[in-house]
């Protein structure tokens, strides 16, 4: 059934995409593909680098129990904070009534909601915007202020959001990222990268002071832009954050798969 090759999709996306993030970050991060579970774990201070997601398909309550049991124990072995990311279409009927409960006697506590999207919707016409001229990170100047934007947009302190990008060749290179400046200041930023023959956008965020402007979708349009240009790929990909989900229908892209986010509790 499409939504659940969609579901797929979306969880193999994260596989693929963070593995790259994560090797940048750390080239002997623990990146491992285990039955049923991907570790992406660079176990820096980013949290968003340091993750698990489980795989199976169509698993039962029993197995899913299992596989969150395992998942919370790869998280506690590590030194910093991450997150599941668990991909709820994935699970049979009877392991996502009851995910919650389990997750919960695993040692996980829900933490946000997410939306996985997809959408074969390139290339786009070259985007603008009035406010807004755009950049593209080649420098750690630049990937310090595309850190700092997303630090702020997510809640993370400075340093963290710093620790995650900073001294980064892949992203001052292989991934299409760029910053919407205003008056010369860095207010927006988006990034793709090619993952598996799909534009996977990664990172958006908007300073709290600027949002609700339009800001974020111009400057997603402008990363999917350059990357379908540089790439000639042609279908995209992302994982939203609910407050991002409402922006990215308006590109182009179709909601396919929930996404929950655990973190161990405390």
């Amino acid at each position: 059934m499409p939504g659940r090759t969609e579901s797929i999709e979306s969880m193999e996306q994260l596989a693929v995409a963070w593995r790259a993030m994560v090797l940048d970050r750390d080239p002997g991060a623990d990146v491992r593909d285990l039955p049923g579970i991907a570790v992406r774990w660079a176990d820096c201070r980013f949290a968003f680098w340091n993750c698990v997601t489980l795989t199976d398909v169509d698993a039962d309550a029993a197995l899913v129990e299992h596989r969150l049991g395992q998942a919370a124990e790869i998280m506690r072995s590590k030194r910093h904070p991450g997150f599941l990311w668990l991909f709820e279409d994935l699970l049979g009927d009877e392991a996502r009534a009851g995910v919650r409960s389990a997750a919960e006697r695993a040692g996980l506590e829900y933490a946000f909601p997410g939306t996985g999207m997809a959408g074969d919707l390139l290339p786009l016409p070259e985007p603008s915007h009035p406010d807004l001229t755009f950049v593209r990170v080649t420098a750690d100047e630049q990937l310090r202020a595309y850190a700092d934007l997303n630090s702020r947009a997510y809640g993370f302190p400075l340093e963290d959001g710093r620790d995650g990008l900073l001294g980064s060749a892949l992203w001052t290179s292989e991934v299409h990222a760029y910053l919407g400046l205003r008056d010369g200041d860095p207010v927006t930023c988006a990034a793709t990268v090619e993952a598996d023959g799909r534009l996977f956008v990664v990172l958006v965020a908007t300073a709290p002071e600027w949002q609700r402007r339009g800001y974020g979708e111009a400057v997603t349009r402008k990363a999917l832009y350059e990357g379908a240009r540089a790439t000639g790929l042609t279908r995209a990909t992302l994982h939203a954050t609910e407050a991002g989900a409402p922006v990215y229908p308006r590109i182009g892209f179709e909601p396919n798969s929930p996404v929950h986010f655990y973190g161990l509790k405390e």
